[in-house]
C-alpha cells in the first residue's frame, strides 16, 4: 500500500522542480524530502529519480506513478469529505488565500460570515499571488484560493484542481485629473498607446501587457510600484496612467480619474476559485465556496456612469489599506 504522504512529496517535487523548493513548500528539510522519496521508491520497487549533475530528474517510471497520483489524491479528498460528515463537533478550520484586493472585498466578509454561522467555521486568510496559490493548494497549506489565471497557470482541466469562475472584473484606465482623457465617457486602450504607464504588482503588470499587446501596442512602462496606493499616487502626480481593476478603490486619491475602457471584449480579468480536486465535497470547503460566490455577487462594483467620479467618493469594495493585485 502506497503511503499517500510520500506520494504527495513526489507530486510537489514535480511541481516545484527541485528538492530544495519542495522542502520549502512542505515545511521539511531537504534531507527529509530525499529520505521520503527514497522510501517511496522502495515501496513501489522502481527508481523514481535519477541524478543529472547536482540535480535530480523524475524517471519514466516516476511519471507513470504521477499519472495515477492525481486520481488517488482526488479519491482521498472524497474520502475525507465522507468522513467529515461523521466528525464530532461543529468547529472546522478553513484556509483561504487570495490576491490582495480580494482580501478586503471578498475574503474578509466570507470569514466573518462563516465564523458567525450557527455551525461556525474557523477561517484563516492569507494574501497570495497566483503562483503561490497553486503551490500552497498542492502542498496542503490552502483549502481554497481566489486567483487570476496567468499564461503559465495550470490548465482549467488540470487533474489536480477544480477551477471555477467567480467573477469577471472590468479594468478601468486611471489617469491624472486634468488629463485629456479624463473627461471622456469611455476610451479604448489604443487611446493610451503613447502614454507613459505605471506598472503595478507582478500579476497585474503581466495582465496589462497582455491586454495592451492584444490591442496592438506595447505599453511604455516608465515607473513601478507594488502597492496600489503607491501606484495611484504616481498617477495623481502626472507620472503616467495605469489599468486598475474594479475591486481596487481610488477613493483616497481625488487627483485621479477612472475612465471606462471599451472594446470587444472589454478588458477584464477573470477571477477563479480553485480547490484540490475531490475536496469540494468537504463541508467547510463547500460552505466557503458558496459564501465566496455570494460575496462576489454582493461586492460593490462600479457601473460606467459612476466611474469618472469614483476618485472623489466612496470606492468599490475598498479594503481600507494599500493593496497589491
Amino acid at each position: 500500500m502506497i503511503d499517500l504522504r510520500l506520494l504527495q512529496t513526489l507530486r510537489v517535487l514535480h511541481d516545484q522542480g527541485t528538492v530544495t523548493a519542495t522542502a520549502a513548500a512542505l515545511n521539511l528539510s531537504p534531507s527529509a524530502v530525499s529520505q521520503q522519496l527514497r522510501q517511496l521508491a522502495g515501496e513501489v520497487g522502481v527508481d523514481l529519480l535519477r541524478r543529472e549533475g547536482r540535480e535530480v530528474r523524475i524517471t519514466d517510471a516516476g511519471h507513470v506513478l504521477l499519472g495515477h497520483a492525481d486520481e488517488l489524491y482526488a479519491q482521498w479528498e472524497r474520502v475525507r469529505a465522507d468522513l467529515g460528515r461523521h466528525a464530532a463537533g461543529p468547529y472546522r478550520t478553513l484556509r483561504i488565500g487570495g490576491f490582495a484586493s480580494s482580501v478586503g472585498a471578498l475574503l474578509a466578509p466570507v470569514a466573518e460570515e462563516l465564523r458567525a454561522a450557527d455551525e461556525p467555521v474557523e477561517t484563516r486568510l492569507s494574501e497570495t499571488d497566483t503562483a503561490e496559490s497553486f503551490q500552497w493548494l498542492l502542498a496542503g497549506q490552502l483549502d481554497i484560493a481566489v486567483l487570476t489565471p496567468l499564461a503559465d497557470s495550470p490548465a482549467l482541466d488540470d487533474p489536480r484542481f477544480v477551477q471555477e469562475p467567480l467573477l469577471d472584473e472590468l479594468q478601468d484606465l486611471v489617469v491624472p485629473a486634468g488629463h485629456p482623457l479624463a473627461g471622456r465617457a469611455g476610451v479604448t486602450l489604443l487611446d493610451a498607446a503613447t502614454e507613459e504607464w505605471i506598472s503595478a504588482h507582478h500579476d497585474q503588470e503581466r495582465l496589462t501587457r497582455a491586454l495592451c499587446t492584444a490591442a496592438g501596442f506595447a505599453p511604455r512602462m516608465t515607473h513601478h510600484a507594488d502597492e496600489w496606493q503607491a501606484v495611484l499616487s504616481l498617477v495623481s502626480h502626472g507620472l503616467g496612467v495605469c489599468l486598475v481593476p474594479r475591486l481596487v478603490s481610488t477613493s483616497g486619491h481625488p487627483a485621479v480619474v477612472r475612465v471606462p475602457v471599451h472594446g470587444d471584449p472589454r478588458p477584464a480579468r477573470r477571477v477563479l476559485t480553485c480547490v484540490r480536486r475531490g475536496s469540494e465535497g468537504q463541508d467547510s470547503i463547500a460552505r466557503g465556496l458558496v459564501a465566496l460566490r455570494d460575496a462576489a455577487t454582493r461586492a460593490v462594483r462600479l457601473d460606467d456612469s459612476q466611474v469618472g467620479h469614483e476618485g472623489s467618493g466612496r470606492g468599490a469594495a475598498d479594503d481600507g489599506r494599500g493593496t497589491r493585485s
